[in-house]
């Protein structure tokens, strides 16, 4: 019984957190960040790699340096000596910095400036509000100022042993 009640209550729990707006948004954000991620690789492999590869003779992917020699291809395809391949690192920095870009000024940059705007007219419709809170507050003030002044100038009007009426 203890475990049937615990169990509920931890599935319960789960379902109430993947309900919850922002877990559904962010699964969203990962599905078409993974879908976009092959669209800027197939853009960097493609198209910039080649165009950066012109400039020498081979792709990114190729440029590489020797750290101990010696570096070639051995007989059983494997390559003999130490590689760094700087291209690949090249490569893989031009796919995140353009996935950044596009990611910056297609996404959040756009929604940056429409929540600044949302914001502004949300302080304008406060503002008007208050406005309006602050001369209903002007008119009440002088409406009670002129009644205290009807009433202090009642007094001294008054004949003495006359009656007066009390607000």
């Amino acid at each position: 019984m203890v475990s049937e009640k615990k169990k509920d209550s931890v599935l319960a729990g789960f379902k109430a957190f993947l309900m919850r707006g922002n877990v559904v948004d962010l699964a969203v954000a990962v599905v078409i960040g993974a879908a976009f991620t092959n669209i800027v690789n197939s853009v960097v492999k493609g198209i910039i790699s080649p165009v950066i590869g012109a400039v020498g003779t081979q792709s990114l992917d190729g440029y590489k340096s020797c750290l101990k020699s010696p570096c070639a291809i051995g007989p059983n395809g494997q390559s003999t000596g130490v590689e760094i391949l700087w291209g690949s690192v090249l490569n893989a920095t031009l796919t995140f910095v353009i996935t950044a870009a596009v990611v910056y000024f297609l996404m959040v940059l756009p929604m940056a400036k429409y929540l600044a705007r949302q914001e502004a007219r949300r302080k304008a419709r406060e503002g008007v509000q208050e406005t309006m809170e602050i001369t209903e507050l002007a008119v009440l003030k002088e409406i009670r100022d002129t009644l205290v002044a009807q009433r202090t100038n009642g007094a001294h009007s008054a004949a003495p042993g006359g009656s007066r009426d009390a607000f």
